[in-house]
């Protein structure tokens, strides 16, 4: 029956329960009770502490490297939460804000035994619910029988793992005229994809051939540079830039793309700001809070582009790896045009982390 909620929904269910501090559930037959760590509440914990089985506390591998913890999981790590663990203990393992004035997290112990898949999945849709990627996992024999009692979302492993790692299907929505300082002849296209999260924008100035290598940018959205003017970064510059070289060539198209933070989120981009403040750089204040150096699906930019009708492009980018997935992805980079703009006193370390860490063309 169609009213029935597929996987995409599922998902869609599971992510919105961790962001409100709702368990979920992660299995059939033998699973796992999974709970958000940056929105878990003292009774749900004392809940969990109380259940029969051994709970514990996942993180990434990143974020395992930086407690000196064994990540015999390699990219996760299960560390066994002590019998007197509080909300506090956890969320201060979990996130990095007092790290140095507080550097003794443990002792430690993380499990070897067993597999971690599902522990795994756990911390991907923490991730993609923009939390920090840290959960508290607890065996369950009967994980569906479970979940039905206490009417929490129960996800099979085998149809969500795909479904989180695949290109999403984008619908336009609708489009109009929107005339800009940069250009007067721009239309604003809006793209919601199947899953309901964050819609994603073209902005579409002149009327560009389809059939030559269009001007174009992805640009990952910024509320701090784009909307505040926030000189920590380059971006709203490089917004403002690509707009202007659109408008004086008379056509061009730029995404705005809902990824904000490299795609961890404007939440976790400010935690990465705090540790910022604390000495350490972009690479390593993302990696401490347990996220890669970049978070951002760039395939997002290539379905855009189709959707569109455009196959060939002359990317505004500083950034190689956007025009290495690209060609992917089946978009022709004919040209990589340089945006150098922006840079300030407050942004000078910055970039050049960008550069020496990310390979960025600076």
């Amino acid at each position: 029956m169609t009213l029935t909620p597929d996987i995409t929904d599922l998902l869609s269910r599971a992510r919105a329960d961790l962001r409100m501090g709702v368990p979920i559930v992660l299995g059939q037959g033998t699973g796992i009770l999974v709970l958000a760590v940056e929105t878990l509440s003292a009774e749900r914990l004392a809940d969990v502490m109380a259940m029969p089985g051994d709970a514990d506390l996942v993180l990434t591998g990143r974020r395992a490297e930086t407690l000196k913890a064994r990540a015999y999981d390699g990219d996760v790590a299960r560390v066994a939460l002590p019998s007197d663990a509080t909300v506090r203990w956890v969320q201060a393992v979990a996130d990095p804000a007092d790290d140095l004035s507080h550097p003794m997290k443990g002792p430690l112990t993380t499990r070897r035994d067993g597999t971690a898949s599902l522990h795994r999945l756990g911390v991907t849709l923490a991730k993609s619910a923009r939390l920090l990627p840290a959960v508290i996992a607890l065996p369950l024999p009967r994980a569906e029988i479970f979940a039905k009692d206490h009417n929490l979302t129960c996800l099979d492993p085998e149809a969500a793992e795909p479904r989180l790692g695949a290109s999403l299907v984008f619908e336009e929505v609708v489009s109009a005229r929107v005339p800009l300082r940069a250009a007067q002849s721009a239309r604003l296209h809006v793209f919601r994809p199947e899953d309901g999260s964050e819609e994603h924008y073209a902005i579409e100035i002149g009327r560009p051939d389809r059939g030559k290598p269009v001007l174009a940018r992805l640009h990952s959205a910024c509320f701090t540079g784009d909307l505040l003017g926030s000189l920590k970064c380059d971006c709203g510059p490089q917004l403002n830039g690509a707009l202007n070289a659109m408008g004086a060539e008379g056509e061009g198209v730029l995404l705005y793309l809902n990824q904000e933070g490299r795609g961890i989120g404007l939440a976790n981009k400010m935690r990465a700001y705090a540790l910022q403040d604390q000495g350490f750089d972009t690479v390593e204040a993302n990696h401490r809070l347990g996220f890669e150096d970049d978070e951002r699906d760039f395939r997002i930019g290539s379905e855009l582009l189709r959707e569109l009708g455009f196959s060939s492009v002359r990317l505004m980018t500083n950034n190689p790896a956007k025009i290495e997935m690209m060609q992917r992805c089946g978009i022709d980079v004919a040209a990589r045009v340089p945006l150098k703009v922006g840079e300030n006193p407050h942004n000078t370390a910055y970039l050049a982390t960008k550069a020496r860490k990310s390979g960025h063309l600076l």
